[in-house]
């Protein structure tokens, strides 16, 4: 299985919540798992809310095990709402099936893990990973 560093994860990071302090979001909490789903890093920004680490978390672990970004996942949910609240079953609750969830490929295109981004409007969030995901030099897919 393919994986994200910490260097690399510290990148997406670091980038991400530039890109949301330099557009005037709101205080933003990033989170970037490897290909298994595990935390390779976190953080939440001055001011987020302490609930942000379980929505991020929500929204990359969607991505990695589905397989499929944020964005997808809520194009998903809204033609088969039935397969989507399976998942989440499945998945105990841990599935937050909106944008602002990326799956992360490298060069050759394999999934390294995912990113889950939130505190500001979904859209936003998106656009604030993919900052942080091509500066650390990744493919995301939304």
């Amino acid at each position: 299985m393919a994986g994200i560093s910490l260097r690399r994860a510290r990148t997406i990071i670091r980038k991400t919540m530039g890109a949301g302090r330099e557009a005037g979001m709101k205080p933003l909490s990033v989170v970037v798992l490897d290909a298994g789903g595990h935390v390779v890093a976190f953080e939440r920004s001055d001011g987020a809310s302490p609930g942000r680490f379980a929505i991020a978390q929500g929204k990359a672990y969607g991505a990695v095990m589905l397989g499929m970004g944020g964005r997808a996942q809520m194009a998903r949910a809204e033609a088969q709402a039935y397969f989507m609240n399976a998942v989440n079953g499945a998945f105990g609750g841990q599935v937050v099936p909106v944008p602002g969830g990326v799956l992360l490929r490298d060069r050759r295109g394999a999934v390294v893990g995912a990113v889950g981004v939130t505190g500001d409007s979904s859209d936003n969030d998106e656009v604030a990973a993919m900052t942080g995901i091509n500066a650390a030099g990744l493919t995301g897919e939304p």
